[in-house]
C-alpha cells in the first residue's frame, strides 16, 4: 500500500516535470462550510496569512515518508498566501453571515475584529496520507464589542491513497473551511 502511494505521488512528480505543454496550475476549488455559527462581531477583517517559507512558493510541496519536503514540481494557481487569505475570508463570511474581508479592508466603515493567522505547517503528507495545517491564530477586538484571544490549530484532511494535484487542493480548501469554523466558534464568540 505505502509502494503504491509512493509511485502515484511519485510519477506525478516525474509527470509534471518531463510535461513540455504549457504550464499547468491548480485551483483550490470553493468549498461553502455547512456550519453557522453568531459571533458577537459585526464585521471582521482578515489579515494576511503567513505561511511558513516552503509554503510561500508557488511549487506544490509533499512530504516524503522520511518527513522530508519536497517541490512537486507542480504550482497553485495563486500564490498561496493570497489564496489562503481569500479562503478563509469567504469560509468566515460563510460561517458567520457577517461582512469579512481580506485586508485593506474595503469598507468606509472600521472593521469591529481583526483576525490574524500564523501557520506553522501546510503541507500534503505521504507519511501521513492528509494535507495538514498547524498554526495559531490571534482575534483583536477593534471597536470593544469583545475580547482579544488567541487559539492554537491543527487541521488535518485525509488524503486517498492515490491523491493527485486536484485531491491535494480540495484538501487544503477544506482545511481552510474547517480552520474558519474554529476561528468563529472560539475566537469570535
Amino acid at each position: 500500500m505505502m509502494m503504491k502511494r509512493l509511485l502515484s505521488f511519485g510519477a506525478l512528480a516525474v509527470l509534471a516535470a518531463c510535461s513540455s505543454g504549457p504550464e499547468v496550475r491548480y485551483a483550490v476549488p470553493e468549498i461553502a462550510p455547512e456550519a453557522r455559527v453568531q459571533i458577537v462581531y459585526r464585521s471582521v477583517e482578515v489579515r494576511d496569512v503567513t505561511l511558513p517559507s516552503y509554503a510561500e512558493l508557488e511549487q506544490i510541496f509533499i512530504e516524503t515518508p522520511e518527513g522530508a519536503l519536497e517541490s512537486s514540481e507542480l504550482l497553485w494557481a495563486d500564490d498561496p498566501s493570497r489564496g489562503a487569505t481569500l479562503e478563509l475570508s469567504r469560509a468566515l463570511a460563510i460561517i458567520t453571515q457577517r461582512p469579512v474581508a481580506s485586508e485593506p479592508w474595503p469598507f468606509e466603515s472600521y472593521p469591529d475584529a481583526r483576525v490574524e493567522v500564523r501557520v506553522e505547517e501546510f503541507v500534503a503528507s505521504q507519511r501521513t496520507s492528509e494535507f495538514r495545517l498547524s498554526g495559531q491564530y490571534f482575534v483583536a477586538s477593534l471597536e470593544g464589542r469583545g475580547r482579544d484571544g488567541s487559539g492554537v490549530f491543527r487541521v488535518n484532511v485525509a488524503l486517498p491513497a492515490e491523491a493527485g494535484p486536484a485531491e491535494i487542493a480540495a484538501a487544503r480548501g477544506e482545511a481552510m473551511s474547517l480552520l474558519a469554523e474554529q476561528i468563529a466558534r472560539e475566537g469570535l464568540r
